[in-house]
């Protein structure tokens, strides 16, 4: 018995001693990308233009980097928080840890060089070298035309300062350095022409992360691309459980949509009566930001439907809404 006890000892020793290396390897020798570049960026009117574009519709940095009002039908941002950020992402949405969007006015990134912003947006590691959880899509912004991502950074760089401090996100263990090994040095392209309707429309697909939502994730949220675009990944809501819709050309996705229907579908949030109805807690609501994707250009909505009706369809068939079940007494 004694020497079994020693053997297990040993053993248990052994083990210890493995994974302590191993945690003490990803946390010296990750992340493994680029240092920031020398990187000047010249502010011009187009180029900031462009930028708040990209930002408030495409890529929506002004969707999370902001306060989301979810007592109202797809949680618009509040007034006066774009850009200050304090959203919160946590383990009751289903995220492995405690994440807060950061305050992106010119404050909250005062001590970030234009290099600096670029490998944090296309690589997601920060000033320090430390990673940031990708619930800000990065690996996806990695992929877009280094052009836009400057327009981005010239325009955040105008957003009115503000000094809100935000508390220091917090993943869960072993999460914590996991997120180590994710980030990885963009794969940059050109922006396709937009008379490529379908490799441009598949560029948007790409800066919008649609694909994020739109496919279910395994228990680290990580989606799983074999399933892309099929739908059905969950978001806990107040009220219940929201299941993201099958955007493939199946008959279970849009299969029945005209163009014109999938357009209208985004551009009737901009109409200007429109005002985002007031949500009961109970009831089913979306964090699909309509509102915001609604001020798109027509012409990229139509590029957009142009390439998910390229997809290989998906029978997958999505119940949207699961409403929460109350215990009774």
């Amino acid at each position: 018995m004694k020497k079994l006890i020693k053997v297990l000892g040993i053993i248990l020793s052994v083990s210890i001693v493995g994974v302590l290396g191993l945690l003490t390897f990803l946390q010296l020798g990750f992340p493994k990308v680029s240092p920031a570049e020398e990187l000047s960026i010249e502010y011009t009117s187009e180029r900031i233009e462009r930028g708040r574009y990209l930002a408030h519709h495409v890529t929506l940095c002004m969707d999370c980097h902001a306060e989301r009002d979810y007592s109202k039908f797809a949680g618009p941002a509040k007034p006066g928080t774009l850009g200050v950020g304090g959203d919160i992402f946590n383990q009751e949405m289903g995220f492995p840890g405690v994440f807060y969007a950061k305050n992106i006015t010119p404050t909250g990134i005062s001590d970030y060089s234009d290099g600096e912003l670029f490998r944090l947006i296309t690589t997601g590691v920060d000033n320090e070298g430390q990673p940031i959880f990708p619930v800000m899509p990065y690996q996806y912004y990695g992929k877009m035309d280094p052009e836009d991502i400057y327009d981005i950074i010239a325009y955040i760089r105008t957003l009115p300062a503000n000094s809100k401090e935000i508390p220091e996100s917090k993943a869960d263990f072993p999460v914590n350095f996991i997120i180590r090994t994710v980030p990885k040095d963009g794969e940059p392209i050109k922006r396709p022409d937009p008379t490529d309707q379908v490799a441009y429309g598949a560029y948007l697909v790409n800066a919008s992360g649609c694909v994020e939502c739109h496919t279910p994730a395994d228990p680290q949220g990580a989606i799983i691309p074999e399933l892309s675009f099929m739908g059905g990944r969950e978001f806990a809501m107040p009220g219940g459980t929201l299941h993201s819709s099958n955007i493939t050309p199946h008959e279970n996705g849009l299969a029945s949509w005209s163009e014109d229907y999938f357009v209208q579908m985004f551009k009737q949030y901009e109409d200007s009566s429109y005002v985002s109805a007031q949500i009961s807690p109970d009831d089913y609501n979306t964090i699909m930001p309509w509102t915001m994707y609604a001020g798109m250009k027509e012409e990229d909505l139509r590029a957009i439907y142009a390439y998910l009706k390229t997809l290989d369809p998906s029978d997958n068939m999505v119940t949207k809404w699961t409403p929460r079940v109350v215990a009774s007494n």
